[in-house]
């Protein structure tokens, strides 16, 4: 079977954890039968393959069997259309929800309502849905998109985090951490929980840091201009490290205190780690994880502030935590991924996967 995995604007995305949920699927992909393509186009590029169909009248897009987008944009919307004329089964990935754009960039909780209309009707178009929750399930259907929704783990690629333990001392001594550090990993947003992040550490005597980048410019929201360009004390803001295994030697406590997740891949990267990990009170994270067992799940500021003390008293409960977690992160290895989309292309085929 040859598949299609699209993401558009790879680029530009890099640094996502868009990004990071696609090269999960890729690797899972590795391990099975199926044949992975990852552009669409005839020439590697729109433009390319446009022209030489109009020069030449090669075939602007690629043969494949199953095709599978994980964005929203004009390229993924060309493929979708094509798919659909020619009678090739369309999978499309929601990373993105109304929901979890809002409170990201400036703008962003005005542009949102709008996204959603756009989204309900490109959503649609599929044969199949995925996304990572059936939290997120239920959003897509609220709104409501024609089509069957199916949630799949993003996912955790334990491999890339190897060796984390031997970066502690550089990373801690370069942004001068001590103590039992509370930490954060991914981009700068307010949705994440930022000014919950700052806040607590006002409250507290802990070193935080925030590994991952933020925009201070026009483009970023209040929030985050604010918090960023005069963060507390006890507050770092590292910007962009250049290997991620720095902010999991360096952390103690993993921090997230989200407003809206899909999912959350730094929480499975920092369970995958043995972190102990203190979360908020949102719908997935309830879905995927179990407050006392494998993380720490907290409705407000007050219940944060009393986890990290907690944890600080009891390094036996930090550390049984941790251990849970590890075994959390196992069971969404990436073997489990490639079993999801192996079985999600062969139900959009018409495969029969009864047992001979």
């Amino acid at each position: 079977m040859r598949v299609l995995n699209y993401l558009e604007l790879a680029d530009q995305l890099e640094r996502s954890g868009i990004a990071t949920s696609v090269a999960h699927q890729r690797r899972a992909l590795a391990d099975t039968d199926v044949s992975v393509l990852t552009t669409p186009w005839a020439d590697g590029h729109p433009a390319w393959a446009l022209g030489g169909n109009l020069a030449f009248d090669d075939p602007i897009f690629r043969e494949y069997d199953v095709a599978h987008c994980n964005m929203i944009g004009p390229g993924s919307v060309a493929v979708a259309r094509h798919a659909n004329r020619n009678g090739i089964p369309l999978v499309l990935h929601a990373h993105v929800t109304r929901e979890d754009f809002a409170g990201s960039f400036r703008g962003s909780n005005l542009v949102a309502p709008a996204l959603g209309e756009y989204l309900e009707w490109f959503y649609s178009q599929a044969d199949l849905v995925l996304c990572p929750s059936e939290y997120t399930k239920g959003v897509l259907e609220s709104y409501p998109v024609d089509a069957p929704v199916r949630p799949v783990t993003n996912g955790v690629d334990a491999d890339p985090l190897t060796g984390f333990e031997s970066f502690r001392e550089e990373y801690r001594e370069r942004y001068d951490l001590d103590g039992m550090t509370v930490f954060a990993v991914g981009s700068v947003f307010e949705r994440k929980g930022l000014t919950t992040f700052c806040e607590l550490a006002q409250r507290t005597d802990y070193d935080f840091a925030w590994f991952g980048t933020y925009d201070d410019g026009p483009h970023g929201s209040k929030a985050v201009r604010r918090w960023t360009s005069d963060p507390p004390e006890n507050v770092t803001f590292t910007g962009w490290v250049e290997d991620i295994r720095g902010a999991y030697g360096a952390g103690d406590v993993f921090l997230f205190p989200s407003k809206v997740e899909n999912q959350g891949i730094v929480v499975l990267e920092a369970m995958a780690c043995g972190k102990a990990v203190v979360l908020s009170d949102i719908p997935v994270f309830r879905e995927y994880y179990e407050d006392g067992h494998d993380c720490l799940i907290c409705e407000d500021e007050a219940e944060f502030e009393a986890a990290l003390k907690r944890l600080e008293d009891d390094p036996e409960l930090r550390e049984r935590l941790g251990e849970n977690a590890k075994e959390t992160a196992r069971e969404h290895g990436l073997d489990r991924v490639g079993e999801q989309l192996v079985a999600a292309y062969e139900d959009v085929c018409g495969v029969d996967q009864s047992p001979v």
